[in-house]
């Protein structure tokens, strides 16, 4: 079997001119649009100046390429959208000008994988056109991630559903066209089987926003773009459940593990970019008669950074191969995403905070991009599933096919071993002549 770690010359011709077009069209649109919710809102006017950017993308045959050929997307598979995505991840905007932002990206996902046609006609074939922007609401204020904790409940009554409960941190909810919100349709069995996910559109009577919440604290509160939301009595037809009835975990897990693994692929770029500017940083910066370069702790960080970023993006590209080759989201597949994620705020912290270390009061300023990637930190630890759960997913699966030892001591009990070598290895072993 060959291991091989090259680029086909096809495929990285289209990310060298990726990452020029990044460069110089999409990461300056950073420095101009400041509102947390640009890159997404149809009544920002970032979209105006988005918009020849996505039909270049377009007629490069570059958009949406998580999509297979059917769906208008190239069908690239995993690892080639985690190569692209390290050079999306440079900019806040260019996943939205390559038609892979989050969470429409997952969103259509499950509509082309559960939906019926006339809801694929309705909220599938816009959402792919990026013509409208879309929410997934699954988790809920007092139970934060853990389904098994929802109360939010759907119940069919007359051909309608009709949803009473709150939920929480629900993306994109104010700017939607449509929701999709996972319900608890069954209280009397386990959520695996009692909850469906349910299409609301935005303007369904009975969904409030109660506010928006934004991500750190130089926003006012209200502002940002995470809602909160309240279900009045929301009334929806019945043939808007998403999926089949009571198989709304089902359905959320389908998306999950593709989402999971992107926000680590866009995490390489951002990395990556911190790295950028902590190398110009060191050769730039003289004190006490040297440069920081030529200062070994400072040798150390950026020797640390490269290691820790190289480890990280082999374990993605590795987890995309996976997706690729199981073609599903299967025991393996689902140990490697969360060990990604678990790894990835970690990875975060030590880089981002080296290079802003080594760029001492200006890094801490708002005069550098470094302290708005610090805020990632802590939310890459909590957004799609804290890092707690995600590490105890990978340790149960590590664990689920280890024996325990047969006696009082373990396997590799020394003396019992050396016990057994010496019988192995009798016809070969010389008496002591002394």
């Amino acid at each position: 079997m060959a291991w091989n770690f090259s680029t086909e010359p096809e495929f990285q011709e289209k990310l060298d001119w990726m990452r020029e077009f990044v460069a110089a069209e999409i990461e300056p649109m950073d420095l101009v649009f400041r509102k947390p919710g640009d890159p997404f809102d149809p009544r920002s006017p970032a979209r105006k100046a988005m918009a020849p950017l996505k039909q270049i993308v377009r007629d490069k045959g570059l958009w949406a390429c998580h999509l297979g050929p059917d769906l208008g997307g190239q069908g690239f598979g995993q690892l080639h959208l985690g190569l692209m995505n390290e050079i999306l991840g440079r900019s806040r905007f260019a996943p939205t000008v390559f038609g892979t932002q989050a969470p429409d990206t997952g969103n259509a996902e499950i509509l082309a994988r559960f939906g019926t046609e006339e809801q694929k006609a309705a909220y599938l074939a816009p959402l792919l056109d990026g013509e409208i922007v879309s929410c997934f609401s699954m988790t809920e204020p007092q139970a934060g991630a853990d389904p098994g904790e929802f109360t939010c409940a759907a119940e069919l009554v007359r051909g309608e559903w009709i949803i009473n409960g709150e939920k929480w941190f629900a993306s994109h909810a104010d700017m939607a066209e449509f929701l999709i919100v996972m319900c608890i349709t069954d209280p009397e069995v386990a959520v695996h089987e009692g909850s469906t996910t349910i299409i609301v559109p935005r303007s369904a009577p009975g969904l409030e926003i109660i506010r928006n919440t934004a991500v750190g604290p130089k926003d006012e509160i209200g502002s940002g773009v995470h809602g909160y939301l309240r279900f009045n009595n929301c009334r929806v037809p019945h043939e808007n459940a998403l999926g089949p009835v009571g198989g709304g975990f089902k359905v959320a897990q389908s998306r999950l593990g593709g989402g999971r693994i992107h926000h680590a692929m866009r995490t390489v770029g951002m990395l990556n970019k911190a790295m950028d500017m902590m190398c110009e940083r060191a050769v730039s910066r003289v004190t006490k008669g040297e440069r920081l370069a030529d200062k070994q702790m400072v040798q150390e960080k950026i020797a640390d950074s490269y290691t820790q970023i190289l480890q990280f993006r082999l374990h993605v590209l590795y987890g995309a191969w996976l997706l690729d080759q199981d073609k599903g989201y299967t025991h393996r597949v689902r140990r490697e995403i969360s060990a990604i994620k678990a790894a990835m705020p970690g990875v975060l912290k030590d880089v981002i905070y080296r290079a802003l270390h080594l760029h001492g009061s200006l890094g801490m300023s708002n005069e550098t991009p470094l302290m708005d990637m610090w805020q990632y930190v802590p939310e890459m630890g909590i957004v799609d599933g804290p890092t707690e759960v995600h590490k105890v997913t990978v340790a149960k699966d590590i664990l689920r096919n280890v024996m325990p030892s047969p006696g009082t001591f373990p396997t590799y009990f020394v003396p019992t071993r050396r016990a057994e070598a010496a019988l192995k290895f009798a016809d070969f072993l010389e008496e002591d002549p002394l």
